[in-house]
This record gives structure tokens, C-alpha cells and sequence, in this order.
């Protein structure tokens, strides 16, 4: 009979700034989130001292002072694991003060013994699509070498301070985001040239690799790993050009995971550099840093998308940050996000096959406007169809051979998004009854999906429906 493994980890994730608002609540400092408050996509806006809301992330679901609640619900359904991110600008207000922020950090002391009591493992992003915003103001965010030691110094702090309470880390979330929005990812504008942002993200991959060390010192018995955001690429057709074309495009993001994975820089990445006159300083010691590889690969994925040698014939279509041609195979969210459950079975075998290294679904879901009904239902069936068909290609992958650890869907409740901080796009199994204005009462209701996700972690997955 197919199975998941006995211990596998079935979760959910969350980060830190699309649930927790309390914004500057407690000492903490801007983040590059916070001055983006509509949004990835969002403007830059100059916010003041105030603590008062005034954009819906600055309380989002306000996790920050109904977590208790919010954790005895995970529970309930059987969370084995939680996906959740510090705030850096919890910890450091401004990136380079000499000493943590302690409200902050007795913060994730009181979240972590929460999800204790209830055997739920935190698995903790160190830095999930923010950083302290004085330190993009005063020192040009990761363009800045200097920006290395203040991540270092943060990991340093975090690691001494849960070493017992916390044994799965990640370094960045999604750290390929920086090719498609570089504030979000690296924090440079947006008119930055291709020099800039892989010198950033040179940065970033040096400090990734010196936390991971850094990790293993203080944490012997910890797994770190690191995030990618799966953006799998079909051919759109089975002309060798299209064929080669794609291969390129989903080099340009599986670069991250070789960097990271096998400690260097890949032929073909260098190559690229050379053709395009991108000029990255790599010293002699960044080599060496660089060899300090992950323990486990973890990735998001939503959707697949198609490519072709001669683009200018597709229209091209936004989904998921990145601009994909449409499949013409596959059905699409209210979005516009492609579903395709059996790409998700491509992925897993794909990264298995080229690292050989534990894989960890810890971002998947489905964001729809949810519709609350006259008995106070929500009746989200086509969540469960959409999770219950990538579920079942994922025991397929663990059929395949694919080392796969665990499970977190995106937003086991409802969370304010991070392209256009909006609220309508559904993902939980948790209805939050909250508004685009940020005027809703904040009450929480179980969905229909919350009984039936519960089913499939009690039965660890033999509940699942084949079709």
C-alpha cells in the first residue's frame, strides 16, 4: 500500500510579517515589509513612529497576541510541525544595534512553549521576505558586505537563545525572489542592474552558508536548510529550442539550490555572468564559506508554467511573481495561478535526482475567496480537491524514492498576502473574519478543509482520495 513515512511532518506555514501586525509593538523596528505595506507590488511609503493601523498588515490577524488560540487550533487538527518566521526587526530594530531587542525575543520564547505543550515542532525561517528597513536606508540592504556580519550576529542570537526549543531552521525564504523583485528579496530598487542584484545575492549566499556553519556549532543536534521558490518550467513545445530554453530558465533558479547544495558556483552560471557582463566579486574566503552546504532542501510550489524560445508569439501571464506562459493543459485559480498536482511529483523527483538530499514541501495551497454561508459554514471543497490531488502526487514522489520529510501548506489560516497585502486571497483552513479595510472582528471559524486536513494527518494520509 503507498504510504507516507511514519514520522513525516504535516503542518502548516505562516510568516511573521502576514500574521503577527503589532507592528512596532514591544520595541520592534520597520521592515522593509512594513514600508511596503500594499504589498510586493506595493510602493515604497515613508511610515512615522505611530503605532496606530493604518494599513491592513500593520495588525494583519494580529497572531501576535492570539497565538495561544490560534496554536490550540493546529493541534486540533494534528499539526506535527509549524512553518513560522522570526521578525528580524524584532530582534535588532535596526539591524546593527549592539544588543537584541529582549521583548522580542521572549516574543518567539512564549510562541515556542505554546507549540510545545502541544508536540507541535516549529520549523523557523530566519529571514522571510523582510529585513530591517534602516539597514536598506543606512548601508544599501544586502549590496552591502557589511550586511553579512548583522545576519551572522542575528543567527548568532537566535540560535544561543532557542537552541532547546528549536531543531529545523531555514536561512531565507524563497531566495530566488531577489531575479524578480529585488527589495522584497535583497533589499535594492527596483532599477537596479544585474551586477548589483547578484552581488547582493552573493551576500545573501555567503551569509546563508555561514549561519548554516554557525548552526551546527551551537545547535549539534539542529537541521538547517534552505528555501527555493519552485518555479518549474515546461517546454512549450518539443522543438529542441524550446527544450534548451527552458533547461536555461529553470537554471536560473535551481542555481540558488546548486550554490547551496553543493558549496559553488555552477559552470553554466558563470558562463551566464560572462555573457551578460555581470560582474559578482567572490573572494577566496567566500569560497570557502560557501562549502558549509545545507542538510535538507525546501521549496514552495504553486503552479508550473511553460516556455518557448520565441515568446513574442504567447502572451505571458503574472502568477505567483513570476511571468509564465499559460499551460494550455491545465485550469487556473481565481488568480490566475495555474494547478497542476502531477508538476508537483516532477519537482520532488527532479531535486531529489540532482542533490540527494531530504526534501520538504513547506509552502503549497490554493488562495480563493472564501464564502461564509447563512449557517455559518464555509464550504471550500475545491481547497480540499486542490490539496487532496498535489497530496496524493506527493506519496507518488515517496513511491518514486524521493526522501521527503514533511508537509506545511500555506496559510493553515487565513493570512494577509505578500504580492498586494490582501486579505480576500484565501488559503487557511481557518476562516479569520478580517477585511480588506482591517475593520473585521478578527474571530476565527473552522472551514470545511479544517476536519478534512485533520483526517488526512490522523490517517496519515490513507484518507486520501485517489479518484
Amino acid at each position: 500500500m503507498k504510504q507516507f513515512p511514519t514520522h513525516f511532518l504535516w503542518g502548516g506555514a505562516v510568516a511573521a510579517n502576514q500574521v503577527e501586525g503589532a507592528y512596532l509593538t514591544d520595541g520592534k523596528g520597520l521592515s522593509t515589509s512594513d514600508v511596503q505595506p500594499q504589498g510586493i507590488f506595493g510602493s515604497i511609503i515613508e511610515r512615522d513612529a505611530s503605532n496606530a493601523m493604518q494599513y491592513l498588515k500593520d495588525t494583519a490577524i494580529d497572531f501576535y497576541h492570539r497565538y495561544p488560540e490560534d496554536i490550540a487550533l493546529f493541534a486540533e487538527m494534528g499539526f506535527k510541525c509549524l512553518r513560522t518566521s522570526i521578525a528580524w526587526s524584532r530582534i535588532f530594530p535596526h539591524g546593527d544595534d549592539a544588543q537584541p531587542n529582549e521583548a522580542g525575543l521572549a516574543f518567539y520564547d512564549k510562541l515556542f512553549d505554546e507549540m510545545a505543550k502541544y508536540g507541535i515542532k516549529p520549523l523557523i525561517t530566519l529571514s522571510h521576505y523582510e529585513m530591517p528597513w534602516a539597514l536598506v536606508n543606512q548601508y544599501g540592504g544586502w549590496g552591502n558586505r557589511k550586511i553579512i556580519d548583522f545576519f551572522e550576529r542575528y543567527a548568532r542570537t537566535i540560535f544561543t537563545r532557542y537552541q532547546k526549543k528549536v531543531k529545523l531552521w531555514l536561512t531565507f525564504n524563497e531566495i530566488n525572489m531577489s531575479l524578480h523583485e529585488p527589495l522584497t528579496g535583497v533589499g535594492l530598487s527596483r532599477n537596479s542592474t544585474q551586477s548589483e542584484i547578484y552581488q547582493a545575492i552573493h551576500h545573501q549566499l555567503v551569509a546563508s552558508a555561514r549561519v548554516v556553519k554557525l548552526c551546527r556549532e551551537i545547535i549539534p543536534d539542529a537541521q538547517i536548510g534552505n528555501m527555493l521558490l519552485g518555479g518549474l518550467m515546461y517546454p512549450l513545445t518539443c522543438k529542441p529550442e524550446d527544450v534548451l530554453v527552458t533547461l536555461q530558465q529553470n537554471q536560473k533558479w535551481l542555481f540558488f539550490g546548486d550554490v547551496q547544495c553543493r558549496g559553488a558556483y555552477p559552470g553554466y552560471m558563470l558562463r551566464y555572468f560572462r555573457e551578460h557582463g555581470i560582474d559578482v566579486t567572490i573572494t577566496e574566503q567566500d569560497r570557502q564559506e560557501l562549502q558549509n552546504t545545507v542538510d535538507f532542501i525546501s521549496f514552495s510550489y504553486y503552479m508550473s508554467g511553460c516556455t518557448t524560445g520565441d515568446e513574442t508569439e504567447y502572451q505571458k501571464q503574472r502568477g505567483n511573481i513570476l511571468n509564465m506562459i499559460p499551460n494550455p493543459y491545465l485550469a487556473s485559480s481565481e488568480w490566475g495561478w495555474q494547478i497542476d498536482p502531477v508538476g508537483l511529483r516532477t519537482l520532488l523527483n527532479l531535486l531529489w535526482d540532482r542533490y540527494q538530499k531530504p526534501l520538504f514541501i513547506v509552502e503549497n495551497g490554493l488562495g480563493a475567496k472564501d464564502t461564509v454561508e447563512t449557517d455559518g459554514s464555509i464550504q471550500d471543497d475545491y481547497r480540499i480537491h486542490y490539496l487532496n490531488d498535489h497530496l496524493v502526487q506527493v506519496r507518488e514522489a515517496i513511491e518514486d524514492g524521493v526522501n521527503v520529510m514533511g508537509y506545511t501548506s500555506w496559510g493553515p489560516i487565513d493570512l494577509v498576502s505578500a504580492s498586494k497585502a490582501e486579505i480576500s486571497k484565501r488559503y487557511g483552513y481557518i476562516y479569520v473574519d478580517q477585511n480588506e479595510q482591517g475593520t473585521g472582528s478578527l474571530e476565527r471559524r473552522r472551514k470545511k478543509s479544517f476536519y478534512w486536513y485533520k483526517q488526512v494527518i490522523e490517517s496519515n494520509g490513507q484518507s486520501l482520495s485517489e479518484k
